[in-house]
């Protein structure tokens, strides 16, 4: 058989994987509950895309182009296809030739955030809520030796439902951006695809789950999906599982293809010790030497540096995952925020949730909460910061800036939150920077309207193109079949 049959059927194997999820999850157009009536915020005037008005919203929270967070009230905002293309007091707009109208001010109002950013996660391994229950004693390099064996129990369709999984369960909390860290790009390009979240692809060039993985899959996946919908990156797990040449070769697929390139770095103290002495040299002096040590890399974790290496790290701009909820739960360690910090490395740091084995759900308020409370034993973090650490730190360490803020010219990915809620209510009218305080310590709330590049994805709190139930019937059919497949291989 030639290549380019091998090439044909690959391609029909994976649309067949994404119609087939396309088809078993779409809702059905009459499940597609708009609510549009008296009750509704939405109004379509024949479509609910094109261009729309979102009209008059009591409170938007933002960040200004010096990342100075700002809170606009009374304002509307104009979309146009999938940007933002005028933010005015609402007196100054007029309403007319709107393809859509959505009514902010009505009911009690809604709050509008630019859509989260989260920059660590592992989707696939929603599939594997509940298989790796924490037991007593169990840390980090625990956790991690077993994980093996249930990822080589999942199938391409696992995978991939159980990103679909994942990525719905981020969106309701506010997240339209996300950096996914897996062995695989099929199986996330077609959760992307079907959820329509923002998604950065990053794959792992070594893996154990898929030891036939290296650098040149890296360009595999460019030339045979040119028009994915998902962005590619370069994962690695660690940095000393990696070869000189493997990171040799990292490095240059970074520049060839100005990708990003993202691994877990100084998880914990056994993971710094084995990079010194396979490379003789801490992590930092390891992505020094390969010319890694940029903006073009995303390191997570990052718990067990020493000062020095704050100060390079801060120094380069590379991007750090903050992940509190994790770090925790596998008793890593505690990052060393405040040094980065002091280094001036505040608008490096951002947020991620990792997996759900990792946390309690994927949500980005409560992250930032416990971030707030993780470091509060020295100085407080700011709710400002932590706003930032969810929005414009992202998009800036994501090489994204048109996202993460709410201004002419930037993707229209925005959230609505209703304000009279239990999360928002009560709040200092007179200092609405208390309603910011009030979502990141009392949030955890589901969103009630999320779009996504100008269009609603979650409508009238419904997902818009997946349907939940089916969803959540296919997840557990897939889950418990895993554990048949699992369950031989871990008796004695």
């Amino acid at each position: 058989m030639t290549g380019g049959n091998n090439f044909i059927i690959f391609i029909i194997m994976k649309e067949t994987v994404l119609q087939k999820l396309q088809s078993e999850l779409a809702p059905q157009a009459d499940a597609k509950i708009d609510y549009e009536g008296e009750h509704s915020r939405h109004q379509a005037q024949g479509k609910d895309t094109g261009r729309i008005l979102i009209r008059n919203a009591p409170f938007i929270f933002t960040c200004d182009q010096n990342d100075k967070t700002q809170i606009l009230t009374g304002h509307s905002l104009v979309i146009e296809g999938d940007t933002i293309k005028a933010v005015a007091p609402a007196g100054q707009i007029q309403e007319q030739n709107f393809d859509a109208v959505y009514d902010a001010g009505k009911r009690g109002g809604i709050v509008i955030t630019p859509g989260f950013i989260n920059t660590h996660t592992h989707p696939p391994m929603y599939l594997m809520r509940s298989a790796m229950m924490l037991d007593e004693g169990e840390g980090v390099d625990e956790t991690i030796a077993a994980m093996p064996r249930w990822e080589q129990a999942m199938s391409e369709t696992d995978m991939a439902l159980g990103a679909i999984g994942d990525i719905t369960e981020q969106q309701k909390h506010g997240i339209t951006t996300t950096l996914s860290h897996y062995h695989a790009f099929a199986p996330l390009e077609q959760a992307s695809r079907l959820t329509e979240q923002n998604l950065i692809n990053a794959v792992s060039v070594m893996s154990n789950v898929s030891p036939a993985n290296s650098p040149a899959l890296i360009e595999k996946i460019i030339s045979e999906h040119a028009n994915s919908h998902s962005r590619l990156a370069i994962a690695l797990h660690y940095l000393y599982k990696a070869t000189p040449e493997i990171l040799t070769a990292v490095n240059a697929l970074v520049n060839k293809y100005n990708l990003l390139f993202t691994c877990h770095f100084a998880e914990s103290e056994q993971v710094a010790k084995n990079c010194e002495e396979k490379f003789g040299m801490r992590e930092t002096g390891v992505l020094k030497k390969f010319n890694l040590l940029n903006d073009r890399t995303l390191i997570s974790h990052a718990i067990h540096v020493r000062d020095e290496e704050v100060k390079t790290l801060a120094a380069a701009g590379v991007g750090i995952a903050h992940l509190p909820t994790s770090n925790v739960i596998h008793k890593s360690g505690v990052f060393p925020f405040w040094k980065f910090f002091d280094a001036d490395g505040l608008p490096y740091l951002s947020l991620g949730t990792d997996s759900v084995i990792s946390k309690s759900r994927l949500d980005l308020l409560s992250e930032a909460y416990q971030t707030r409370i993780t470091h509060l034993y020295d100085r407080t973090v700011k709710f400002s910061s932590l706003f930032k650490m969810m929005t414009v730190n992202g998009a800036r360490i994501l090489h994204l800036p048109d996202r993460g803020r709410i201004a002419p010219g930037c993707k229209a990915d925005l959230v609505f939150w209703k304000l009279r809620d239990r999360g928002f209510i009560p709040y200092d009218a007179d200092e609405p920077m208390t309603l910011l305080g009030n979502i990141i310590t009392h949030g955890g709330r589901m969103v009630r309207d999320l779009m996504i590049n100008g269009r609603f994805v979650i409508k009238n709190r419904r997902h818009q193109l997946i349907d939940e139930s089916k969803l959540l019937q296919q997840l557990q059919e897939h889950h418990l079949a895993m554990r048949q497949r699992v369950r031989p291989r871990t008796l004695p």
